[in-house]
């Protein structure tokens, strides 16, 4: 992984335009926070490979065997991918790793999270998912004889591709897909997941592992004392809760936001 302390605002947006449309990009309030789904955090220190299956088989099995009785909006996901996602979406811990295409909606989730009262560094991480998925692609081709996916045939099918092949086979792979049922938010946010293709290895074995060892992943660490200049940046952008969650959830977070900016 590369890293690159920045300076300022200015430089900040140079590094962040710079960049190609083949990136995603996630936000940490904390630098230090390493990149781990929130599976990997609940399970924590009792992590192990068959554990980890474990729990992702039983919370799976008590979401979908529940969730006809609190789904007011009549929507069944059709996949693995999809129920993942949901549950993502409600907070139950998951392989899934949220990421966004937009550097600048990586940077606002950042802020969300972040204590200006502690000024430590944040952080957004960038990684070239066409070049993460060629590596992901190639892997199972050299293990398998039969598939004969390409990244343009596997963004037609990613729920299919992902249950009979990805995850079937629990390859050592990263994954990185959008369920073909989007939900509001994550349409508004422009966001995928990165995810291990084996619930049971963690996503930094999986970046740090041979196949991975040369892809674009870059850390940009970002001063406390730019977090205001950042925020006027992105409010000016109208990247605020409001815009990414289009309801009194975002509003709330939004007022949230701009206390936190005024207490400094």
């Amino acid at each position: 992984m590369n890293q690159v302390n920045i300076q300022s605002v200015e430089q900040l947006l140079e590094e962040l335009n710079r960049l190609p449309n083949c990136y995603i990009f996630r936000g940490h309030a904390n630098a230090a926070w390493r990149l781990e789904s929130s599976l990997e955090r609940v399970v924590g220190q009792k992590w192990s490979k068959e554990f980890a299956k474990q729990i992702e088989e039983y919370s799976l099995s008590a979401f979908k065997s529940k969730f006809h009785l609190y789904d007011h909006e009549n929507i069944r996901p059709e996949s693995k991918l999809a129920w993942l996602s949901i549950m993502q979406h409600y907070g139950v811990p998951t392989r899934l790793l949220d990421f966004t295409e937009s550097p600048y909606v990586a940077l606002y989730f950042a802020l969300e999270l972040y204590n200006p009262q502690l000024p430590t560094d944040f952080a957004v991480f960038a990684i070239d998912y066409t070049i993460a998925m060629q590596k992901s692609i190639d892997y199972i081709a050299a293990k398998d004889a039969d598939f004969k996916e390409t990244r343009d045939s596997v963004y037609d099918k990613q729920d299919e591709v992902f249950e009979k092949t990805v995850d079937r086979f629990a390859y050592d792979i990263l994954w990185i897909a959008e369920p073909k049922q989007l939900n509001v938010r994550l349409d508004r946010q422009a966001g995928s997941f990165l995810l291990s293709g084996n619930s049971g290895t963690k996503i930094e074995d999986i970046l740090a592992s041979q196949p991975y060892t040369d892809i674009c992943f870059t850390k940009y660490c970002i001063p406390g004392n730019l977090y205001e200049g950042v925020f006027a940046l992105l409010r000016k952008m109208n990247i605020t809760s409001k815009s990414l969650y289009g309801n009194l959830d975002g509003l709330a977070r939004s007022i949230h936001m701009l206390m936190k900016v005024y207490s400094i």
